[in-house]
């Protein structure tokens, strides 16, 4: 009877550190996320693997919820190839998923219409130069294509930016640069460093030297690295040609245009 009793012990034992181990596995948010048949769970899981650093299950999920159709998964897929964040950078990688986002599209009024905006901007940048080593070869008049499509449908500043960039450095008649111009307008007024810089720069060169040059100083504040090493030296010859007070009233200005948002405040001088 007591070897019985001994083993009931041994076996109810057992079954209680089976039941604590399940328990402690369910209750550890540090257990990697796994792939689950509905694609918005799935998505979740792979975000959640992301951000507790297990990227190979984070990956996993988030293909499997790509595969499942969730535009979100491929658009953080693409990101994450694209930057190299948490994975070997792979720009063809990046752009396949791109590209799939725009072939799925989106219903007009969709909450992944900012997923659709920014992809065809990625498209339009990598089919512009070209993938190195791969079938995506440069085509400026495709990327083109992309960014108009961005820049109206979805209004994406970036977008607009690129498009006038495109027009501006082409040359070309009063009319591309007249379109230019207004596109980095559009682009500026909501803030975009780039295009802020640009259009300041053309409404300087056009005598509106305090406008252009409160337009090009916003710009220096947000810019990144990248950006103020172009846009710095326009800003810089600008102040240089400006007399004092143009200088003071521009300067009063940056704050009301980065704190508008654009033009507002400067349409006032």
């Amino acid at each position: 009877m007591t070897g019985t009793i001994q083993k009931l012990a041994l076996c109810f034992a057992a079954l209680g550190l089976c039941a604590g181990v399940s328990v402690a596995h369910a209750l550890d948010v540090s257990v990697p996320a796994q792939p689950h048949d509905d694609p918005f769970i799935s998505f979740r899981s792979g975000i959640s693997a992301y951000k507790s650093g297990h990227t190979q299950e984070a990956v996993e999920s988030l293909r499997y919820a790509a595969e499942l159709g969730h535009t979100g998964a491929k658009w953080k897929l693409a990101r994450m190839y694209a930057e190299g964040d948490g994975v070997a950078e792979n720009d063809l990688e990046a752009y396949q998923f791109f590209l799939k986002i725009i072939e799925d599209g989106v219903a007009p009024g969709s909450q992944n219409e900012s997923y659709v905006s920014d992809a065809l901007v990625a498209l339009g940048n990598y089919t512009r130069t070209g993938i190195a080593g791969t079938s995506v070869k440069a085509n400026p008049a495709r990327a083109r294509s992309l960014y108009t499509q961005a820049a109206t449908t979805f209004a994406n500043p970036e977008a607009q930016y690129q498009l006038g960039r495109m027009l501006f450095e082409e040359g070309g008649d009063k009319r591309s640069r007249q379109q230019a111009a207004r596109w980095f307008k559009l682009a500026a007024e909501k803030g975009n460093p780039a295009a802020q810089a640009m259009f300041g720069n053309i409404l300087f060169q056009r005598g509106k030297t305090v406008p252009g040059l409160a337009m090009m100083t916003a710009a220096m504040e947000r810019a990144s690295a990248e950006e103020k090493a172009w846009i710095r030296p326009l800003q810089e010859r600008a102040f240089a040609l400006s007399g004092e007070a143009e200088r003071r009233t521009a300067i009063s200005l940056v704050a009301d245009i980065m704190a508008n948002g654009g033009l507002h405040a400067s349409r006032r001088k």
